[in-house]
């Protein structure tokens, strides 16, 4: 198991680049379950989640291989339909290979899936809207089972904006009998470039990015090429380093219209944001102050970057309190941000972060992907040294996190435990 050393207190400066979006490329990867001929995917990060995604499509019966240029490439031409606990236990993106495969061979079994323990996040969502296009399931030593004729159309009002399960019910749609409308629909930019990508070979999708999402079935997809979008994510995980370090980072390939609530709460806290040329510069020219912040689904505030901006507060002049609005188990950082010397109290869904003048360096334990991100960003803040364990959940969502700040001026290095 590996673990991240940190040396801190050092401003960071010089040009980051930002990756293909993990949670725009899973989903895009499983959808290519649905097209019969070969799709070629551009821009896929190299990451430990995109690494059993593709092992997961080979176990499907999929060809699926990077290519040198690291182009990803997948023919479904022998499909299986059972997706193994082994592999989805450890990613809950799994689960997206449920509706692609109902609506190509017409059943699924795929495990009930893991992936980070931030909470519940129940697939009862996806179920029911595919039960509405004619799927029945049943659960079996721990297997969700999902058997149908044939997919139809369906009018569809989701209880909750879910992400995954409007992906699940998009694939699902493209090659049923009918049109199927998704009502209350998530609408991150993700899911619109799942739609784009699906576009892109056949199929016959509207209103995705709004809240009703009509898909027109079609009797088959084609292969195509395509370039997966940037993680936003990412990109907003490297805003926050240029202001925790009183640095200046040029951002390349930053998707900044998907960063609207991010970038909006970093500039109210005195960061100074703006595209210039190529690049988007991230500098905190002055003081920084705390704000309220509530996590909501897009377009609000992302629960993906809740972590980093607590610990961006907690070097911030004042208070301000950080609401979690999407899951009720998010905040396993906070004891190991307070190990490095913040000063936040809990309440329910509500943090209370007091700034501090400064962070010193500790152990401390990452909890999930995004814990694992605010930790490494508080040692680059902290003075002195700073051990963060079990990145193996940060290896699942950034591309090579260490050699990418370590090259605009930090001092960290990956070793074993």
């Amino acid at each position: 198991m590996d673990r991240f050393v940190i040396e801190g207190g050092r401003q960071l400066a010089g040009r980051i680049q930002v990756s293909g979006s993990k949670n725009a490329a899973l989903p895009i990867l499983l959808a290519s379950i649905l097209v019969d001929e070969p799709v070629y995917l551009s821009n896929v990060p190299r990451l430990r989640d995109i690494d059993t995604t593709l092992e997961l499509l080979r176990l499907l019966g999929c060809q699926a291989e990077r290519e040198a240029s690291g182009d990803v490439v997948i023919h479904a031409c022998h499909l299986r339909p059972e997706a193994p606990y082994d592999l989805v236990r450890t990613m809950r993106a799994s689960v997206l290979c449920l509706g692609p495969l109902l609506a190509r061979l017409g059943r699924a079994r795929v495990a009930l899936p893991g992936g980070c323990a931030i909470g519940a996040r129940p697939v009862d969502l996806h179920l029911k809207g595919l039960e509405k296009m004619g799927a029945r399931f049943s659960l079996e030593h721990g297997d969700i089972v999902g058997t149908c004729a044939k997919l139809h159309g369906a009018s569809i009002i989701l209880d909750f904006p879910t992400v995954g399960g409007t992906e699940n019910l998009i694939m699902a749609a493209v090659l049923a009998d009918g049109e199927t409308v998704i009502e209350n629909a998530a609408r991150e930019p993700e899911i619109v470039d799942l739609a784009e990508f699906l576009r892109a070979c056949g199929a016959v999708i509207e209103g995705h990015g709004t809240s009703v999402v009509r898909v027109h079935g079609v009797e088959r997809l084609h292969g195509c090429q395509y370039r997966i979008m940037p993680d936003r994510i990412e990109a907003g995980t490297y805003l926050v380093a240029a202001g925790i370090t009183r640095g200046r980072l040029e951002v390349e390939e930053c998707p900044l219209a998907a960063l609207d609530a991010v970038v909006a709460k970093l500039r109210e806290m005195g960061m100074y944001i703006e595209r210039e040329g190529d690049v988007v510069v991230a500098e905190a020219r002055g003081e920084l102050v705390c704000q309220d912040v509530t996590t909501q689904p897009y377009p609000g505030f992302p629960t993906d970057m809740q972590a980093q901006i607590m610990a961006l507060m907690s070097v911030a002049r004042g208070a301000g309190t950080v609401t979690e609005g999407i899951f009720e188990n998010r905040f396993m950082h906070v004891p190991e941000l307070c190990r490095l010397g913040a000063r936040i109290s809990l309440s329910g869904q509500t943090a209370v972060v007091r700034g501090v003048d400064r962070l010193t360096g500790a152990v401390v334990m990452a909890s999930d992907l995004r814990a694992s991100a605010c930790l490494v960003l508080a040692g680059l803040a902290a003075q002195g040294r700073t051990v963060v364990r079990r990145i193996y959940h940060l290896d699942r969502g950034y591309e090579a996190m260490e050699k990418k700040l370590a090259a605009v001026g930090a001092a960290i290095f990956r070793e074993k435990e």
